[in-house]
């Protein structure tokens, strides 16, 4: 692997590449830099390549980072959320992508009214109905999204999803295009309550085609700082 800036201006040519094949605007594509087991100096290096996104999925690694960098940067909470963490997490994060289940969304809720905030999220679909990972099956989204629309503390501004894992990354093309469709119908069928922006879909292995399947925003890590030290 190159360094952190050189990795970086081989994803964007990517991402350039990916939208031209989607007939899409590089502009509407957002790359987030999952920093989840890096030290500062990695994110300051990013940061010093023009990064300005950064995902996270550990609360404590969140609220370290984010009392450490003074930048204006926006972080994403992209790992499960417990509710004991609730908190912290609606402190530090921008946008929390992994809101899993209603009961999740109320305590976010409570917390985000109590900072006298309107806290951004992402519903987290399981769309390859996994058990072992977290996430609204499919079948339940509209009417999960439903009642989350309800709570006043929380903007849903889309959808996020991790497909299972896959050799070939065209595997997942079908689960990125129904969490595409997914998005679509809920904005077109609850226009007055719903204004669905956001995609979150697409990591490492599989971010272009997450690209051209109308990914928002894609989920690098390995790929911009190398393999995660989870020994730390």
């Amino acid at each position: 692997m190159g360094s952190i800036k050189e990795n970086l201006e081989v994803i964007h040519k990517n991402i350039n590449e990916a939208c031209k094949r989607a007939g899409r605007d590089t502009s509407e594509v957002t790359l987030i830099s999952v920093s989840k087991t890096k030290p500062v100096s990695d994110i300051l290096e990013a940061i010093d390549a023009g990064e300005r996104n950064f995902g996270e999925n550990y609360v404590q690694e969140l609220v370290a980072k984010t009392e450490e960098i003074k930048d204006d940067l926006t972080w994403h909470m992209i790992g499960p959320l417990q509710s004991n963490k609730v908190k912290k997490a609606v402190k530090a994060a921008s946008i929390i992508h992994s809101v899993h289940s209603i009961s999740i969304a109320e305590t976010i809720n409570k917390e985000a009214a109590k900072l006298g905030k309107i806290q951004d999220i992402l519903i987290e679909i399981n769309v390859g109905s996994e058990l072992s990972k977290h996430g609204i099956d499919i079948s339940e989204a509209e009417e999960v999204t439903l009642e989350i629309a309800k709570l006043d503390n929380l903007r849903i501004r889309g959808y996020m999803c991790i497909p299972p894992i896959a050799e070939d990354k065209d595997a997942n093309r079908l689960y990125f295009r129904e969490l595409k469709q997914l998005s679509d119908k809920m904005n077109k069928d609850h226009s007055d309550i719903l204004h669905l922006d956001m995609l979150s879909m697409g990591m490492s292995s599989d971010y272009e085609t997450a690209i051209e399947e109308g990914a928002t925003h894609v989920r690098v890590g390995t790929a911009i700082f190398g393999a995660r030290n989870y020994n730390k």
